[in-house]
C-alpha cells in the first residue's frame, strides 16, 4: 500500500478536526437539550402547585393532574376513600425541621455520621388544634423514625441506576440505595429523641436540611424494627401463654444430665451427712432443683445419643460437600451469595455499606481555625459580657462542634464530580451558625476556616 500525499494527510486531519467539532456540538446540544427538560419539569411543576391551589380555593371545579405518571380519572367524581384505594394520596406536612445544617452541602448522607447534629420539630398547628396532645407518650421512647420530604433535590429527575457516592461512581440500582431521587422523593431517618417541650420535639443523630418537611413521625420499637431482637424471641404456647421450647441442643441436654449426676452424688452426700448430724441446707436445696427420675435420666440418655449422632452426619455431609436438591425448584429465582459479619447473622446487608470502595478520611484543622472555632459560645449561654461572640444555636460547646465537624469530613461529603473533576477547589459548608472552609488531600481532610455565618456572607 503506497505512502499518503501531504495533500491527503492534510485532507484527512481536517476531517478528523471536523469531526471533533460535530462530536462537541452534539454534546453541547445534549447538554442543551437535557437544560430544558428539566426547566419543562420546573415549570410544570409550578403549574401543577398552582393549580392545586386553585383546586383548594374552589373545591367544587374539576380537578386535573398533569403528571408524568398514567393518566388518572378526574378527582372530583371520586371520594377520599376511592383516592387512596388507587394510592392517591394529598400529604400535608405536619411540621418543618429546624436543623443546624442551613444547606445541602456537607449534610451527613445517613444519621449516624454525625452524633451532635441536632434539630428541632415543632409541630403545626394547622394539623391538630393541640399539637402537643399528639405527643403525650412519644418521651417513653429514646429513638423516633421521620418521614420527610426530600424537598432540595434541585430537580424531579430519576434513573433506575444511580451513581452512590460511597461507591465511587459505580452504578446500582436506585432501589438498592438511599438516593434522594426516587419516583416518590421520601426520606426515612432514625433520629434521636433528646426531648419534648411543648408541642416540640428536639432530635439529635439527624441528616436533614432546615426547613424540611416532615410528613409523620413513628417511635422506634427494637421488637418489632431490630431483626437481630427478633431473633432473640421464642414462639409462645398459646394454651399455656409460655415461651415453647421447640428444641434441645446438645449442650443444654448434657447440662441436665449433669446436674442429675451431680445431684445423685448430692443425694448420696446428704445421707451420709445427716447421719452424722450435719446440717446440709444447701446440697437439699440442689437435690430438690436437679433430681430426676430414673425413667427421665433414660430418655435425657435417648435424647443425647440422638442428637450427638445428628451432629456427627451433619459434619459428615460438610466433609463430602453433600448438597441437597429439592425435587421441586423454581429456575426464575436468583440466589445471591450475601456477605455475612459476625459470628451470629440473622441479617445481611450489601458488602459495600461496610466496606465502601471511598475510605474515611482523617480529620486535621489548622492552628487558625481551632482558635476560630474557640470563639462560639455554646448554645443557650445566658452571659451578657461576651455577647459580641458568636453563639452557636444547638451545638453545646466548640468540643462537640470539632466532633460534628469531624464526622462530616471524615465521611467525605462530596460527590462523585467534586471528588474526580474539582480536587483542587476548596470545599464550604454551613454547621449550625458558622461557615467551615476546607480542602481535601490524599486520605484527609483539612480544615482552613470557622466562621460565623454572617460575617462569611458579609465577605462575599
Amino acid at each position: 500500500m503506497s505512502p499518503l500525499c501531504d495533500n491527503c494527510g492534510d485532507h484527512v486531519n481536517k476531517l478528523n478536526q471536523q469531526v471533533s467539532v460535530m462530536r462537541k456540538e452534539i454534546k453541547n446540544l445534549r447538554q442543551m437539550l437535557d437544560s430544558a427538560i428539566r426547566a419543562h419539569r420546573k415549570h410544570l411543576t409550578s403549574i401543577q402547585s398552582a393549580v392545586s391551589k386553585i383546586e383548594l380555593c374552589e373545591p367544587d371545579k374539576v380537578q386535573t393532574t398533569t403528571t408524568s405518571s398514567p393518566p388518572q380519572p378526574p378527582s372530583s367524581s371520586e371520594s377520599p376513600q376511592a383516592a387512596l384505594e388507587q394510592g392517591n394520596i394529598q400529604t400535608v406536612p405536619i411540621g418543618y425541621i429546624s436543623s443546624c445544617f442551613s444547606v445541602k452541602n456537607g449534610t451527613p448522607r445517613q444519621p449516624t455520621i454525625c452524633g451532635p447534629s441536632r434539630a428541632e420539630l415543632r409541630i403545626e398547628q394547622s394539623v391538630f388544634n393541640n399539637p402537643e396532645h399528639a405527643l403525650v407518650g412519644l418521651e417513653q421512647y429514646s429513638h423516633v423514625w421521620i418521614i420527610f420530604l426530600f424537598h432540595k433535590n434541585g430537580h424531579l429527575s430519576y434513573k433506575a441506576k444511580v451513581k452512590p457516592p460511597r461507591l465511587n461512581g459505580e452504578r446500582v440500582g436506585v432501589y438498592s440505595t438511599r438516593s434522594p431521587h426516587r419516583p416518590n422523593a421520601l426520606g426515612l431517618t432514625l433520629a434521636k429523641l433528646d426531648k419534648i417541650v411543648g408541642d416540640t420535639i428536639h432530635l439529635s443523630d439527624i441528616d436533614m436540611i432546615d426547613g424540611t418537611p416532615v410528613l409523620d413521625i413513628k417511635p422506634y420499637i427494637p421488637e418489632y424494627d431490630s431483626p437481630h431482637t427478633r431473633r432473640d424471641s421464642e414462639p409462645y404456647d398459646l394454651k399455656t401463654d409460655q415461651p415453647q421450647k421447640t428444641a434441645v441442643s446438645l449442650n443444654e441436654t448434657t447440662e441436665i444430665l449433669n446436674c442429675h449426676e451431680d445431684s445423685t452424688e448430692t443425694d448420696a452426700l446428704r445421707r451420709e451427712k445427716s447421719e452424722a448430724d450435719i446440717p446440709l441446707a444447701d446440697s437439699s436445696r440442689v437435690s430438690v432443683q436437679c433430681s430426676f427420675p430414673k425413667d427421665l435420666h433414660s430418655v435425657l440418655e435417648e435424647v443425647k445419643t440422638f442428637v450427638t449422632q445428628g451432629e456427627l452426619c451433619q459434619l459428615s455431609c460438610e466433609s463430602k460437600d453433600c448438597v441437597s436438591v429439592s425435587p421441586k425448584t423454581k429456575p426464575t429465582e436468583l440466589t445471591v451469595d450475601r456477605p455475612c459479619y459476625g459470628e451470629e447473622t440473622y441479617s445481611t446487608i450489601a458488602g459495600w455499606i461496610r466496606e465502601p470502595p471511598v475510605g474515611s478520611l482523617k480529620v486535621r484543622f489548622t492552628t487558625l481555625a481551632e482558635r476560630e472555632l474557640a470563639e462560639f459560645l455554646p448554645a443557650h449561654f445566658s452571659g451578657a459580657s461576651e455577647s459580641d461572640r458568636p453563639k452557636f444555636k444547638f451545638l453545646r460547646s466548640t468540643e462537640e462542634a470539632a466532633v460534628a465537624i469531624r464526622g462530616v469530613l471524615s465521611a467525605d461529603p462530596r460527590s462523585v464530580y467534586r471528588r474526580t473533576r474539582c480536587r483542587d477547589r476548596l470545599f464550604f459548608f454551613t454547621l449550625d451558625t458558622a461557615d467551615i472552609t476546607c480542602w481535601f488531600g490524599r486520605g484527609f481532610a483539612e480544615v482552613l476556616q470557622v466562621r460565623p455565618v454572617e460575617q462569611h456572607a458579609a465577605s462575599k
